[in-house]
């Protein structure tokens, strides 16, 4: 599983021209899975994005996490993650997740991500979606699952 989380004053995601999630403040994640993903690697990144210390505190340092700001989360599934470019010009995604296990891991996460209390907005799976946002900092982070 590998997510691209980015901190963010305000996102939103739109399918068709209609917004379909939008936050204030908080984190942008774009969300990919691989085959084998399990139950532990949902919880293990659910836990790592609210916990992750990469908020302001008082003295500018990165002290504060998702939950200490009182942040939201806009979700968005990205199978492109896995695009795999090492040979030729277009990417292979060969190593992303089907659609049909994908779905259930990403509702499946966001459920998770919700029982720590935070507001998740998401995209909607598979559709062709534009996400917008203002990037705070900018801060981007990669994350993945443990490894197996």
């Amino acid at each position: 599983m590998r997510i691209v989380l980015q901190r963010a004053k305000e996102a939103r995601v739109k399918v068709e021209g209609n917004i379909v999630g939008e936050i204030d403040h908080g984190l942008v994640l774009l969300v990919g899975f691989t085959d084998g993903d399990d139950e532990d690697d949902l919880r293990y990144l659910a836990e790592k994005v609210v916990h992750l210390r990469i908020f302001e505190d008082e003295e500018g340092k990165m002290n504060r996490s998702l939950l200490d700001v009182e942040g939201s989360i806009l979700s968005v599934s990205q199978f492109t993650l896995y695009g795999d470019c090492r040979k030729g010009r277009r990417p292979n995604f060969m190593a992303a997740a089907r659609p049909e296990e994908a779905t259930v891991l990403y509702d499946r996460f966001n459920q998770l991500l919700r029982e720590h209390g935070v507001r998740v907005e998401t995209g909607v799976f598979g559709a062709m979606m534009q996400v917008e946002l203002i990037n705070d900092g900018p801060v981007t982070i990669l994350l993945e699952s443990k490894p197996k």
